[in-house]
Order: C-alpha cells, then structure tokens, then sequence
C-alpha cells in the first residue's frame, strides 16, 4: 500500500477521477485536490490559490509518489512546481500519459 498524491491541471477532472479510481482500487491511499476550479468553473481569489498550493506541496510531503495528470502532454506551471518538489524530496513520479489506466476502471 502506497500513499500516492494526484498532481496536474483542473481542467481534467475526469482523468483525476478515473485515475484516483483506478490507484484506490489497487489497494493505494489516493490523495487528490480539494475541487476542480477549471472543470467547474470555479473563480479563487490569489490568496486562495497560493494556499492550495502550499497545501498541494504538504500533501506530497506525506506521499509515497505523484501521479502526475498530465493529458496529451499537458504540465502548466503549478504541476511542474509539483513535479520540481517532488524529485527535491525523493518521491516517485510517475505519470498518466505512460501508465495504462481504463477508462472505465469498474469493469
């Protein structure tokens, strides 16, 4: 059983999903964002947004690894943070566009 923290755009809710799924139902502690700002069109003040930020950060701390979301290539800014800190602190990466996921993980 691993700890593993989803990092990677809003904007991909359902592959947040379906990979949160997918690594649950392998027996791991999936930690995960709090809301999809993007996907659902949420507006953050910066204030807010610097705290989930400081919060995405003490998630990985408490991580294994990081599953990085990162559809058709895609790492904006606050994910490649993520990944930068990650490797500072010696965690796994690994990554969505190289993992085999099912889209539907219940069958």
């Amino acid at each position: 059983m691993r700890i593993i923290t989803l990092c990677g755009s809003t904007k991909f809710k359902h592959q947040f999903e379906q990979t949160n799924a997918f690594l649950t139902l392998q027996g791991n502690i999936v930690i995960s964002l709090a809301f999809f700002e993007q996907s659902e069109g949420f507006e953050i003040t910066e204030e807010q947004a610097e705290l989930l930020g400081r919060l995405h950060f003490r998630k990985i701390d408490l991580s294994d690894e990081i599953f990085v979301i990162d559809v058709n290539g895609y790492i904006g800014g606050s994910t490649k943070r993520e990944i930068e800190y990650a490797k500072e602190k010696g965690k796994v990466i690994r990554y969505y566009s190289n993992c085999e996921i099912p889209s539907n993980v219940f069958n």
